[in-house]
């Protein structure tokens, strides 16, 4: 792969991140009575209409998606689908700060076992360093300030929350490149739509009748939802998923930014280090390519 073109899929997959670290300063803007499960499947159902509509204006996206490989297709969609709604249920139970930290900071390490183990690619020790940074400084980013005890079973699904990202994150690379990133993001989010829709008849969902909450709904939806998947996936398609994963860390740092200097919460010295350890371990990744594949015989 051309310098270029990594180069355009490490632009991608930070803005993306850089977008979805906005989630939590926007979700503020919602009524205080809402709920979270279904501020996240609304947040999907619009998230797939706006990457829906992104892709069928492309006559190229519109023909592909009748060469959609339907099982990666449906177990991506499911894996991010799953994602949302165990995440949010995570964060409530264990907190945000070690919820947050657990699924966000897994998801590399799930992906990077993955790759050792199934596909026999281990990391260099150069790239495993920078990974290892990134992670310690998410954890401090998000942990950083009290947090109150966490339930072990809020523990619990947020890892599972980070095992079921990364799992998204997998199946799409696979995909990547075989059909326009447009398609392979609006059929991942339509079924992602699908998989959390039962949300929405189940808990209360009056709360977002206001009409002063569908600001804030449309931009999770249309912007950190569509908007940033989009990218997320064109990056996916030009870098290894343990990469592309790595780099998502710059969402807690984001997130973390924008509470010091938005909304005007405390700089600690923890979350200095934390966002000073993000830098240093996505500048080690960023600049250190990933092993190749073994030739095989």
């Amino acid at each position: 792969m051309s310098a270029s073109a990594r180069s355009l899929g490490l632009t991608a997959v930070i803005l993306a991140a850089i977008l979805w670290g906005t989630a939590g300063t926007i979700q503020t803007l919602l009524p205080p009575e809402r709920e979270p499960l279904v501020v996240a499947a609304i947040r999907l159902a619009v998230g797939a209409l706006t990457l829906g509509l992104m892709a069928v204006t492309v006559a190229e996206s519109r023909r592909a998606f009748r060469r959609l490989p339907l099982r990666p297709v449906i177990a991506a969609g499911a894996a991010i689908g799953l994602y949302n709604l165990l995440f949010f249920v995570a964060v409530t139970m264990a907190g945000v700060g070690v919820g947050t930290a657990i699924a966000i900071g897994s998801a590399p390490i799930w992906v990077t076992l993955y790759e050792a183990v199934v596909l026999r690619r281990l990391p260099t020790p150069l790239r495993a360093f920078g990974q290892a940074l990134s992670i310690l400084g998410a954890v401090l980013l998000v942990v950083d300030g009290p947090t109150g005890s966490a339930a072990l079973s809020g523990i619990a699904l947020a890892a599972i929350a980070g095992a079921a990202y990364a799992a998204y994150s997998l199946a799409t690379g696979r995909i990547g490149g075989t059909v326009p990133p447009g398609t392979l993001a609006a059929a991942t989010f339509g079924t992602a739509a699908l998989v959390t829709a039962p949300v929405l008849f189940i808990l209360p969902v009056g709360w977002a009748a206001d009409p002063d909450a569908w600001p804030a709904l449309l931009f999770l939806g249309m912007v950190t939802t569509g908007v940033a998947y989009a990218l997320f996936t064109r990056g996916l398609a030009r870098l290894t998923t343990s990469t592309a994963v790595t780099l998502s860390l710059v969402e807690p740092l984001t997130a973390w930014l924008l509470a010091v200097f938005v909304v005007g919460e405390t700089m600690t010295g923890a979350g200095l280090l934390g966002a000073v350890l993000v830098f240093a371990g996505l500048s080690v990744v960023t600049l250190s390519p990933a092993r190749p594949l073994p030739a095989t015989g």
